[in-house]
């Protein structure tokens, strides 16, 4: 069967659509699974679950499941970071299973998961039956919800992104080069996935920058994966000609939500102003003595949690309150913020708490987790300034 071509182009600043064929067809997506694998195990690390270090063991299903494999045996464990490079660089099918079966308890459990997590990312089409792509008619992705993954693994994720620049990898004496070779001939590429099975064709999510712009291409059904690098780099090099002719109008489409709420939350400050004109005028006339701006609150070192992304303010909100009644410790200094973004084109709303420690937010997700919430800790270096409560719903949740 002739696999069926999908390509999307999309500028990962605001997750604006520069080109698109076939967007929405549902295709195998082959190992290009495995970036929503990297997803949970990033997560995962995030949330202290794992440490980089920490060893994995190998089941016996691990070990015989079908090529591309590293060649891990039943009883042996391998160290996380070992398995983030193992997945990225040679798409090892064990390594895969491996992750599933920690983070999961099995695989197929693991896969419900992954697609529990593509629904709170914004993935409406995808559906996922095993960690590592191999065939299962189930088993469907599209191009824009790889996009979208792409985009959410670049955002989310920026120290562990850089996994997805490694052009090889030696284990245990072997060496392993990335299949991704846009890496090597494409200049600014650094990511991310390549993937194939028989009915998929040659697939690839890729990335790259260009200055302070970045591109987000995928292609499915390639012929070859020859045509299909040639393919997509003739597609981000339009895409970069494109932002670049437009690059003045493309960047509000990221910030225009966060204005709007940000006036509705400046009208307090309007009240306060207004009360100046009740003083004596002579006073203010004579020696106008301007009050000085309030020095603004450091937060540049809070964490925060997430409680869920959304399509819809309401149940963003919801969800905010849920979590500080399920965790009422949560309820002391942390600040409400409904965080709003693009999806491709799709608004979506993240449920934060913000203005917590690194231990309180672990323990916080920890307690969460326990009660069916999902919950992600968020460090400083990823709590947007949009975060802030002055631009964002900022009271506690009652």
């Amino acid at each position: 069967m002739q696999a069926r071509y999908a390509a999307i182009v999309m500028d990962a600043d605001n997750g604006r659509v520069l080109y698109a064929v076939n967007p929405d067809t549902r295709n195998y997506p082959a190992s290009l699974t495995k970036m929503m694998t990297l997803y949970m195990l990033f997560e995962a690390l995030e949330r202290g679950r794992l440490t980089l270090s920490r060893k994995l063991s190998v089941s016996r299903r691990a070990a015989g499941i079908s090529p591309t494999k590293l060649g891990l045996k039943k009883g042996e464990t391998i160290a996380v970071e070992a398995l983030i490079l193992a997945l990225i660089t040679k798409s090892a099918n064990d390594a895969a299973v491996v992750v599933a079966e920690a983070l999961g308890g099995t695989e197929v459990k693991f896969a419900r998961m992954m697609t529990a997590k593509a629904r709170e990312l914004g993935m409406r089409r995808t559906n996922f039956r095993n960690a590592s792509g191999l065939p299962n008619r189930r088993h469907r992705s599209t191009a824009r919800d790889m996009a979208t993954l792409a985009r959410q693994l670049i955002q989310n994720f920026p120290r562990q992104y850089r996994y997805f620049s490694r052009q090889q990898y030696t284990f245990r004496g072997k060496r392993f080069q990335n299949h991704n070779s846009l890496l090597r001939s494409f200049p600014g590429a650094d990511g991310i996935k390549t993937g194939y099975i028989r009915a998929s064709g040659f697939n690839l999510a890729a990335s790259a920058k260009r200055g302070d712009r970045r591109l987000i291409a995928v292609v499915f059904g390639g012929r070859t994966a020859g045509s299909r690098d040639k393919h997509i780099a003739k597609l981000l090099e339009r895409g970069f000609r494109k932002i670049a002719n437009t690059a003045k109008t493309t960047i509000p489409l990221q910030r225009k939500p966060a204005r709007r709420v940000a006036a509705k939350r400046a009208a307090p400050a309007a009240k306060s102003a207004r009360t100046l004109k009740h003083r004596p005028p002579a006073r203010t006339t004579r020696r106008p003595r301007p009050n000085p701006a309030p020095t603004p609150p450091d937060y540049s070192k809070e964490w925060a949690i997430q409680v869920g992304a959304y399509g819809d303010i309401n149940p963003a909100r919801r969800a905010v309150q849920r979590a500080i009644t399920r965790a009422p410790k949560l309820n002391g200094n942390t600040r409400v913020s409904i965080s709003p973004y693009y999806a491709g084109k799709r608004l979506m709303y993240r449920a934060r708490l913000i203005g917590l420690t690194a231990a309180s937010a672990r323990t916080a997700c920890v307690r969460l987790e326990r009660r069916k919430i999902p919950c992600i800790a968020i460090p400083p270096n990823r709590v947007s300034t949009s975060d802030a409560p002055n631009s964002q719903t900022a009271k506690r949740a009652r």
